[in-house]
């Protein structure tokens, strides 16, 4: 594709913009509170952008518009359950957590089991972040940019990782959340240029919705080898869901550094709402795709960059670049201050810094999120010999997440839960996953994750009637203003009532 001047000014622009002010915002980063959790001082607004713009990448805009063009919308299933999950987030997770004044997700299961559980969490959630998340990611961004703008795929791999690392590395927290709010708004408004756009090629809305029919519902068969009814409503979704936002430190740590529970909840449901409409700027296109260029992709991963390469005019082609490029920072940025901020707290000051001085906390987080950031670009090439860009991250996740719920939700429900239990349950999630994939490849794999969370509950319960904690934890209490949000019930019955009738309408 030929760029034209005024697509090279709006990009350079646009990633100098969102450069400038992240470095500004993070300047004054010195505590290990300030670098982490940007001094606890989130307000509602840039909490709930953050939350999005970390969370859409091109894993979204190239696999699960890749999914739209095969399964068709059933894969929004993934968006709007999300938007309820995040609700069950705000109502009864982050008023525990804030409570404790945790800075990640394993501190908080130090707190309930003990210091092994802790460690265990952080090893597979700093793994998982670098193979699977951050790599996904990068993997993902090359192959948009290739498609569109004939970057080759190993140099959009190091743009990429060594732009975002830059401002992350220096800013921590605050920067983020501060690129996360200008990329944020930009992913939204290229994503719905694109869709008006696309809208007009296939012959406005009445026409998309008449020759896309079949593919515009939202409740497949219980058998479905990848979306059944049973596992989106009642099954293994709630798994990756629980995990993802409500016990991902990738995402937590935004709502972890609000400056009270009633801002955490606001920017919870802030999410949830934009989260709703994630489906109509992503996944319609790729119905689109399919409607337009259906005879000639041999890829599904391809159908949103190819829809881009063809239908965006001279111009336009440069703000969308620096919206995709944006997308892939906002998600980058927040995935390697997460993995240096669990590797600093939970590894580095429990094992070798126990003296270590706030400034000596950060200076180890920056030389942790450069080694990720490396990491992650070398390993990046690897998810293309895995097959789908969304299969893989989806069913990599399956591995840890399922055991990490489990853990989670029986310790917070069953106060005598031993640590024993808590541990093995963590260390038998992932043989006992993998075994689900090799022996029933034909099932779906959220029943798999639904089985393997069911099965290590059990083993939970049983090891807790039989070996008890001899008497309940008792958690800390931080001094962070918990008083919940007094509209909270009745934005969160309204987002699940909007989501409720989506289902109807696209049943």
């Amino acid at each position: 594709m030929n760029l034209n001047w005024f697509d090279y000014t709006a990009f350079i622009a646009f990633i100098g913009f969102v450069v400038t002010v992240s470095l500004i915002a993070g300047r004054r980063e010195k505590t290990s509170e300030d670098y982490f959790l940007a001094g606890r001082r989130l307000t509602w607004w840039l909490i709930g952008f953050s939350l999005i713009a970390s969370n859409i990448s091109t894993e979204h805009f190239v696999g699960m518009a890749g999914k739209g063009f095969g399964v068709g919308l059933a894969i929004a299933s993934y968006e709007w359950m999300a938007a309820v999950t995040l609700v069950i987030v705000a109502w009864f997770f982050l008023p525990k957590f804030l409570r404790c004044g945790i800075f990640t997700m394993p501190q908080f299961l130090e707190y309930r089991y003990s210091g092994s559980t802790r460690t265990i969490m952080a090893v597979f959630i700093m793994a998982a972040y670098v193979v699977v998340a951050l790599a996904t990611v990068l993997y993902a961004s090359a192959i948009a940019l290739n498609a569109i703008f004939g970057i080759d795929t190993t140099l959009a791999v190091w743009l990429i990782g060594l732009t975002a690392g830059a401002y992350t590395i220096y800013g921590g927290l605050k920067a983020v959340v501060w690129s996360d709010l200008i990329q944020g708004a930009a992913l939204l408004l290229g994503g719905l240029v694109v869709t008006v756009i696309g809208l007009q090629k296939v012959g406005g809305l009445d026409s998309f919705l008449q020759n896309n029919a079949a593919k515009l519902h939202t409740v497949l068969p219980w058998d479905h080898p990848e979306l059944p009814w049973m596992a989106v409503f009642i099954g293994g979704l709630w798994i990756p869901n629980l995990f993802y936002w409500g016990l991902n430190q990738f995402i937590t740590q935004r709502t972890l550094g609000a400056k009270s529970l009633a801002e955490g909840q606001k920017g919870i449901f802030l999410a949830a709402m934009l989260k709703l409409l994630i489906p109509f700027i992503i996944v319609f296109p790729g119905i689109m795709a399919f409607q337009l260029y259906g005879a000639t992709l041999a890829n599904p991963d391809q159908a949103y960059p190819h829809m881009i390469a063809q239908i965006l005019p001279a111009g336009l082609r440069g703000l969308m670049f620096a919206a995709l490029f944006g997308a892939v920072m906002s998600s980058i940025d927040s995935m390697l201050n997460s993995a240096s901020t669990i590797f600093t707290i939970d590894l580095y000051k429990k094992f070798w810094g126990r003296e270590a001085g706030p400034q000596k906390l950060v200076t180890v987080g920056r030389i942790a999120t450069a080694a990720f950031m490396v990491f992650a670009c070398l390993w990046a090439p690897m998810v293309g010999s895995f097959g789908s860009v969304f299969d893989y991250i989806q069913k990599l996740w399956g591995f840890i997440t399922p055991a990490i719920v489990t853990v989670f939700v029986v310790g917070l429900v069953v106060k005598k839960a031993p640590t024993a239990a808590a541990n093995w349950a963590l260390l038998l999630g992932i043989p006992l996953y993998g075994g689900l994939l090799f022996f029933l490849p034909d099932v779906a794999f959220l029943h798999h994750m639904a089985i393997t969370f069911l099965t290590l509950t059990l083993f939970m319960l049983l090891v807790t009637v039989f070996r008890p904690m001899k008497q309940a934890v008792t958690f800390p209490v931080s001094d962070i203003d918990v008083r919940v949000l007094p509209s909270a019930w009745l934005w969160g019955s309204l987002i699940i009532a909007a989501t409720a009738v989506l289902y109807v309408l696209f049943w």
